[in-house]
């Protein structure tokens, strides 16, 4: 899959378009990949969420105009989307280190954010465990809650934690599913989730999510939880994606999880065994 030519054509539409409304669903559709696996793959390459990066450039612009016009501070708040001048003027603060008004009247420094351009180097070569495997469609039953694309990695683990401290839990936790396809803008649900049951989903009022049929690339995660799922998840979007010919086939990421109560220091012991499955097709 050409990650490099998609995240160049979106980070030259996000500069064609920076003061527009750039959601990270608007961006992917525009370079006919997932959000969910857009997002991913563009922090994994650049080391920035598409929403960091997309605020860095605002206010490196803004930053740019205003030493060198005489627009507005609330006609700069308002170009770069934000709501007010006063929230405009704390943003800009924060990254530039000046208020605006220092900037205009005591020529303090601005700090400028270049466009990022991909370059191609090489890097260690590195050989990834996976297996191609179609399933059926399948149901699973559970709970979920909405997350940021640039919060998952603290905000999931806490959700997991909150979810087995209730002691009315009924859920093993079989599966972490992240649905990228149900909301709109810069989040997508996370749901913690078993197979389906009918008599236990119902009793326990449990969400339930029908899986669509699919052929998914699986990848072994041996290791302490989460880090040892998210050391592997970094490596799919940084090496195996981009030097692969297979594309994403969209809406889906799912995590599998082995019984804990099978290992000494259950989801911490160093052996323990998990997966990441992600949808492709050739």
């Amino acid at each position: 899959m050409n990650w490099t030519k998609i995240i160049e054509d979106a980070i030259r539409f996000i500069e064609e378009n920076i003061t527009e409304d750039l959601t990270v669903g608007r961006i992917a559709q525009e370079v006919n990949t997932s959000a969910f696996y857009f997002q991913k793959g563009f922090s994994m390459l650049c080391g920035y969420t598409v929403g960091e990066y997309v605020r860095m450039r605002r206010l490196s612009l803004a930053g740019e105009e205003l030493v060198s016009t005489d627009i507005k501070v609330i006609d700069l708040a308002i170009k770069y989307g934000y709501d007010s001048a006063d929230s405009f003027t704390k943003a800009f603060t924060r990254f530039h280190g000046s208020t605006p008004t220092d900037v205009r009247q005591n020529g303090a420094n601005v700090k400028a954010f270049a466009p990022l351009h991909i370059k191609l180097s090489l890097d260690g070569g590195k050989t990834m465990e996976y297996r191609i495997e179609k399933k059926p469609a399948f149901k699973v039953m559970g709970v979920s809650k909405i997350v940021g694309y640039g919060n998952g990695y603290s905000e999931i683990p806490k959700f997991w934690d909150e979810v087995f401290a209730k002691p009315d839990n009924k859920l093993m936790g079989m599966y972490g599913v992240c649905l990228d396809d149900e909301v709109p803008g810069d989040e997508f649900r996370y749901m913690i989730a078993d197979d389906y049951s009918e008599d236990l989903a119902k009793t326990a009022g449990l969400e339930v999510k029908e899986i669509p049929e699919r052929t998914w690339a699986i990848f072994p995660c041996r290791g302490a939880m989460p880090q040892a799922l998210q050391s592997v998840n970094t490596e799919v979007f940084n090496q195996w994606l981009p030097s692969s010919n297979y594309e994403i086939d969209g809406g889906f990421n799912i995590e599998f999880y082995t019984d804990e109560t099978k290992y000494a220091l259950g989801s911490k012991d160093p052996e323990y065994y998990s997966e990441i499955w992600v949808p492709v097709k050739a």
